[in-house]
């Protein structure tokens, strides 16, 4: 994202509410709907630029959100990896249906992310430096595109451990009978034509995300829930200086078209689901 979230890759026939798809092309949407760009210099310092340039300051929160809220930022900013199955529901407000998908995911510093999709059919989205991967086995084809971390909101880099959340939202607890963790909602302090609130279920004990529900501005909602979650459990890995860690590429099998938008003189693919 530029400066804001949990996020669609600029192709077709993506996996509705992938968040690092849903990045690239909300991205594409707030360029053109004229939303300025922050320079990718300091992650970690994104959401004082927005407070400074809107003239923003989040609001006071209640000490136990706030206890809360330092615990998770320092859980993630101590984590090197976590792993963990995902359940996704995507909430059309429109058609008043919803899509699930489920698979597995793993984030590892600094800035990868690996999202396997099995159900409804396989698909693999991967963010690694620069680079973000799209893999569609059925449709033979491998699509590769622009997007760092630098172009996400602390509402997915501080999951990598960058990134503070009280510098772009302001955040307050809100009852939830059937949650499994405490509910937090995040409002962004600068408006945003991407989405309007975000909710967060934390685990009291551990100060973990168990779910993440992003709010579309239609009220569409893309909830995703974190299952089996396990950190610091992937092996070191070293390659040296420009190396990419394996597990964090993608080899399509012979007979893949491969379609890479990041080299000089490609166009860009077209925006689209």
């Amino acid at each position: 994202m530029l400066t804001r979230l949990l996020v669609t890759l600029l192709v077709s026939q993506v996996p509705e509410g992938n968040p690092i798809a849903l990045a690239a092309k909300k991205a594409v949407q707030a360029r053109d709907a004229g939303v300025k760009a922050l320079p990718p210099a300091d992650a970690g310092r994104r959401g004082a630029g927005v407070q400074a340039d809107a003239g923003v300051a989040a609001p006071p929160m209640a000490p136990e959100v706030k206890a809360l809220v330092d615990r998770m930022q320092a859980f993630y900013e101590t984590t090197q990896d976590f792993t963990a199955d995902f359940k996704q529901d995507y909430f059309y407000k429109l058609s008043k249906r919803t899509q699930t998908s489920t698979g597995t995911v793993v984030f590892a510093k600094p800035g990868l992310m690996r999202w396997d999709y099995l159900k409804p059919s396989p698909r693999t989205f991967v963010l690694a430096g620069v680079k973000v991967y799209m893999h569609d086995p059925e449709a033979k084809l491998l699509t590769v595109a622009s997007l760092g971390s630098s172009k996400l909101s602390a509402s997915v880099t501080f999951l990598f451990g960058q990134g503070r959340l009280a510098d772009e939202f302001a955040i307050s607890q809100k009852p939830c009978a059937t949650c499994a963790g405490t509910l937090l909602q995040l409002d962004p302090l600068v408006v945003d034509p991407r989405f309007t609130r975000i909710l967060l279920e934390v685990d009291p004990k551990s100060a973990q995300v168990l779910k993440s529900t992003v709010v579309d501005p239609d009220g569409s909602e893309n909830a995703i829930a974190f299952l089996n979650l396990k950190t610091n459990v992937l092996p070191s890995f070293d390659g040296g200086a420009g190396s990419v860690d394996p597990r964090f590429k993608l080899t399509p099998p012979p007979g893949t078209q491969v379609q890479d938008y990041t080299q000089a003189g490609a166009a860009p693919p077209a925006p689209g689901r």
